[in-house]
C-alpha cells in the first residue's frame, strides 16, 4: 500500500506524463495518444516504484541484474519517453525532439536508446520476446524479473496465444505481464474487431496467475506488482483502463488512436492537464 505522499507524488508525475505525450505528439504532429494516456498510471508506478533500474546503461557492475522492461504495444512510445526521462535515462529536454529527424526518440523505440531491450512496433512479438528474457535469466540463476506491456488489440494476434503457453510450461515466475484493457483499437471496439471475452479467464486457463485491477488506481497498480513479483507462476495483471484517460474529449475515443492534435485541441487538452 502506498503512503498518501506517495501517492501525491506518483499523481503529479502522471499530469506531468499526461502533458509531455500531448507536447510531444503535437510538436511531431504524429504519434499514438490514447493509448500512451490509458497506460500512465502504469508505467509511472512500474518506473517509479517497482522497477529495479541501471541508469548507467551497459556501464555498471549491476546492469545483468537489471530488471527488463518490454514495451510490447510499442507505438505508445511517448509515455514509455517521458516515464524514463523522469527517472533520469536521460534529459527532458530531448523530449521535444520526438519523432524528428536524427533524434534517439523514435516513433517505436529502438534499443540503441540506453534502458530499450528491443525494438518493438510490429505488434504480438513483445510477450515472446520477454519469454525468451525469462527463460535465460532462469538458466543464469539471475533474480532479475521481465516485465512487458501489452495492448488488449494486441492480444488478437496469434503469437501472444503461442507465448501465453509457453511460460506457464517453462514455469516463468519472473515474467510479469501487463495488459491495457482500455477495450479500443484503431478499428474501434476490440469486441468488434475480434472479440477477446473474458481475457482473464482464458489466461487463467492457460496457466497463469491473473490480478484484475483498475488500471488507473495507483494503489491497486502497485499492490499488485508486489502480488505478482512473488507469485510461483507467471502473472499478468490485466488493468482495465480508458483510451484517452485524462483529456475529456479524447477518452473513450478510438479517433484519438494515432492522431496528433491541431493546435485548438492542443491547447485544450493542455488546458485539462494544467
Amino acid at each position: 500500500m502506498l503512503t498518501e505522499n506517495e501517492i501525491n507524488e506518483l499523481k503529479s508525475y502522471c499530469k506531468e506524463n499526461r502533458r509531455n505525450i500531448i507536447e510531444m505528439v503535437y510538436l511531431a504532429q504524429s504519434g499514438h495518444i490514447g493509448g500512451s494516456l490509458s497506460s500512465c498510471e502504469i508505467l509511472t508506478v512500474l518506473y517509479h516504484k517497482i522497477m529495479n533500474h541501471v541508469l548507467k546503461w551497459q556501464d555498471s557492475k549491476d546492469f545483468d541484474s537489471r530488471d527488463r522492461f518490454v514495451l510490447s504495444k510499442g507505438h505508445v512510445s511517448p509515455l514509455l519517453y517521458s516515464v524514463m526521462a523522469q527517472v533520469g535515462y536521460f534529459d527532458k529536454k530531448e523530449l521535444k525532439t520526438f519523432r524528428k529527424l536524427g533524434t534517439r526518440l523514435q516513433g517505436h523505440p529502438a534499443p540503441f536508446m540506453p534502458g530499450v531491450e528491443i525494438a518493438t512496433g510490429s505488434l504480438g512479438q513483445g510477450l515472446s520476446f520477454a519469454c525468451g528474457i525469462a527463460m535465460s535469466l532462469k538458466l543464469d540463476n539471475n533474480p532479475a524479473k521481465v516485465y512487458v506491456l501489452l495492448g488488449d488489440g494486441e492480444m488478437q494476434e496469434g503469437n501472444i496465444w503461442e507465448a501465453l503457453m509457453q511460460a506457464p510450461h517453462r514455469k516463468l515466475n519472473n515474467l510479469i505481464a501487463i495488459v491495457d484493457r482500455n477495450r479500443l483499437q484503431i478499428d474501434g471496439n476490440t469486441e468488434d474487431v475480434m472479440a477477446l471475452g473474458d481475457i482473464s479467464q482464458k489466461l487463467k486457463a492457460f496457466g497463469w496467475e491473473v490480478i484484475e485491477i483498475d488500471g488507473h488506481d495507483l494503489n491497486a497498480i502497485y499492490d499488485a506488482f508486489i502480488a505478482a513479483k512473488s507469485s510461483n507462476l507467471p502473472c499478468v495483471i490485466v488493468a482495465n483502463t480508458i483510451k484517452g484517460k485524462g483529456v475529456s474529449f479524447m477518452e473513450n475515443n478510438a479517433g484519438w488512436h494515432g492522431t496528433a492534435p491541431k493546435e485548438p485541441d492542443y491547447l485544450k487538452a493542455m488546458s485539462e492537464l494544467s
